[in-house]
């Protein structure tokens, strides 16, 4: 992992943080990608992933509905051994 310094600059009425191309390539990010930012607050790092893109034709509440299923088989497993 190759570490760059970025300045924290002004986006019109927001702050953001500016990526180069070999960071962008690297994360195999776009131009209007989604990202999800995790901040770890204890050591004051922010980890930042391209987000899931959701299939052409799926509906998003599919996914809310699989997971609940998904959770709920998971938990009414019993093992027996």
């Amino acid at each position: 992992m190759r570490q760059v310094r970025r300045k924290v600059t002004r986006i019109g009425n927001s702050v953001g943080i500016t990526f180069t191309k070999d960071a962008l390539r690297a994360l195999g990010l776009h131009m209007g990608d989604e990202v999800e930012l995790t901040v770890n607050e204890s050591n004051r790092e922010i980890i930042i992933r391209k987000a899931p893109s959701i299939p052409l034709g799926l509906d998003p509440q599919f996914f809310e509905v699989l997971s609940a299923a998904t959770i709920w088989v998971l938990g009414n497993v019993v093992i027996v051994g």
